[in-house]
């Protein structure tokens, strides 16, 4: 009897401890991942550049990891948000989205810092460096795209033609900059298609101008909307004073009129 039970015990050890090793195999452990904290726009630090690297890893990011969550990093996180059908687009990284981008990017291993540059994450607050592009475009560094895709690009180039193809350049640039003011905006829909095609939204999907061949103008525009300049200072609307027709757009905060538009928040 007590030999039996000696064997019995024994089998049960050694099933336990294949079991535990064979689920050892199936699912090691996984390192803690980000700190407890929500994530948000003007955010520096180790949890920012955590974001940064998985989001870049899976194409949603294409700025420099820098620790840095400015305009290109919220612009991604939003970009996740809405592909991925979280409740809420809103650019902060809280408890739900982090476990959602854990799972989109377990493959993802962290790499060194890279360097903080004028061309970083997107300058949050529009510093020294915003200052100098939007006075001097020239020297915007090149575009990364912001995550957007070609299809997304191309689209841009086609609205801004549709609609800004007779203004001048700032003007072309501008009404780029408001699209993609849009995106980030929780007010309107959090990517390019969604903006462009937003019933009412603009005259030129209304009037099919949108599917004229674009310039290399309005091209060159979207390409310099993508690198930070903003000639309107954030705004989310334009008009042309001469055609509007809608009493409620004369309602909105005037910021500025560039070529035949007037730009509002």
């Amino acid at each position: 009897m007590n030999k039996r039970l000696i064997v019995l015990t024994f089998c049960i050890v050694f099933v336990l401890f294949a079991a535990f090793q064979l689920k050892n195999k199936i699912s090691p452990n996984v390192e803690e991942t980000f700190s407890k904290n929500e994530i948000r726009y003007g955010d520096t630090g180790s949890d920012v550049r955590e974001l940064q690297g998985r989001l870049k890893f899976i194409g949603f990011y294409g700025g420099k990891v820098d620790g840095d969550f400015g305009y290109k990093t919220l612009v991604a996180v939003k970009r996740f948000q809405g592909e991925f059908g979280m409740r809420a687009v809103d650019g902060i990284v809280g408890g739900k989205t982090k476990l959602r981008i854990w799972e989109e990017t377990k493959a993802w291993r962290p790499t060194r810092p890279e360097e903080t540059g004028s061309g970083g994450s997107g300058g949050g607050g529009g510093g020294s460096s915003a200052s100098a592009a939007n006075k001097n475009p020239a020297n915007l560094t090149p575009s990364n795209n912001l995550g957007l895709s070609a299809q997304d690009i191309n689209l841009m180039a086609n609205a801004v033609n549709g609609e800004a193809r007779g203004e001048p350049y700032i003007g072309q640039v501008a009404v780029a900059a408001v699209i993609l003011n849009r995106v980030s905006s929780a007010s309107f829909p959090n990517s390019v298609s969604g903006v462009i095609f937003q019933p009412g939204a603009f005259t030129a999907v209304a009037d099919g101008q949108i599917w004229l061949t674009p310039s290399e103008s309005t091209k060159k525009a979207v390409k310099d909307a993508l690198n930070g300049w903003d000639p309107t200072g954030g705004c989310i609307y334009y008009f042309n004073p001469v055609t509007a027709t809608s009493k409620w757009i004369w309602s909105r905060p005037q910021v500025k009129q560039i070529g035949k538009h007037i730009f509002c928040k």
